[in-house]
């Protein structure tokens, strides 16, 4: 009750136009969403162009989230739970996602496998976030460990301000 409290209380403070801190979960989960949304813009548009800047913002964002979580969130989940096989699949969703957006930055609209991989990366990320969201899955675990994060979301928001242009 106390955790929602608070949490209303910095949302509050969001909305009067203060910066909100977010702890770690909350800010991947946020970046989790604005993925999302750029995903479904990308399968509702026909224009060219449009799909080019949508993708390009996807593959961005999602270079910039696996890397905060691969260097701060992910080591810092291992060393609190020990749950190597849940850190693990992680890892090597990532490692495939990197591979897909790396070929999407290669190549452009006018490729006839352009909007097949990007719904493909969109399927291999909906699967990734719903193992780190689900009840049970490393988001639970790591709200019900003793990992500190309201410090790992400040050292996460560093970091993403850091590699975002």
């Amino acid at each position: 009750m106390a955790r929602t409290s608070a949490v209303s209380k910095r949302a509050s403070r969001s909305r009067r136009g203060r910066t909100t801190k977010m702890d770690a979960i909350a800010l991947l989960k946020s970046d989790h969403r604005q993925v999302e949304m750029w995903f479904d813009a990308f399968g509702k548009t026909r224009s060219p162009e449009r799909k080019t800047m949508l993708a390009e913002r996807i593959c961005k964002a999602l270079t910039v989230h696996t890397s905060i979580e691969e260097e701060i969130f992910y080591p810092a989940f291992l060393a609190a739970t020990q749950q190597t096989d849940i850190h693990h699949e992680a890892a090597i969703e990532h490692k495939g996602a990197k591979n897909l957006i790396a070929e999407i930055e290669k190549s452009d609209s006018d490729d006839d496998y352009y909007d097949a991989r990007v719904k493909v990366l969109s399927e291999m990320i909906k699967h990734h976030v719903k193992e780190e969201e689900r009840r049970g899955g490393m988001f639970a675990q790591a709200r019900h460990s003793n990992m500190d994060l309201d410090e790992l979301g400040e050292a996460l928001n560093t970091r993403k301000k850091e590699l975002m242009p």
